[in-house]
């Protein structure tokens, strides 16, 4: 059987502002879709977009995708609200580490495209 084709950054471009949030964007796709902790429905959504069966404007656009997110993000509020100090604080680390990480790659994409 042959291996589905999988959308490039360059096609995430619709719904994001540039190269760097686009490949943001299709990173967090690949991990959705490879993470059954998001249940089913986030995996099919992410598993459509990757193969190009669905574009990003039909998700946001799409009741279903939408309510699924949204059930999705309250639980990670209850589960940020629950949290202990420590571990609060290593999320604190991981969030901080991956800013500094996507301004660098912006930074860098910046500098190699002669927009600093």
């Amino acid at each position: 059987m042959a291996e589905e084709r999988e959308i490039g950054d360059d096609e995430l471009l619709d719904v994001a502002d540039n190269p760097t949030q686009a490949a943001s964007l299709h990173k967090a796709l690949r991990t959705i879709a490879n993470n059954s902790n998001v249940g089913p429905e986030l995996q099919e959504m992410a598993k459509s977009v990757l193969s190009g069966r669905i574009g990003m404007k039909d998700v946001i656009e799409s009741d279903r995708y939408m309510h699924a997110i949204g059930a999705r993000l309250g639980e990670m509020r209850d589960a940020a609200e629950h949290m202990s100090p420590e571990d609060r604080r290593k999320s604190e680390e991981r969030a901080e580490k991956m800013v500094r990480e996507r301004e660098e790659a912006e930074n860098g994409a910046a500098k190699r495209d002669g927009r600093k």
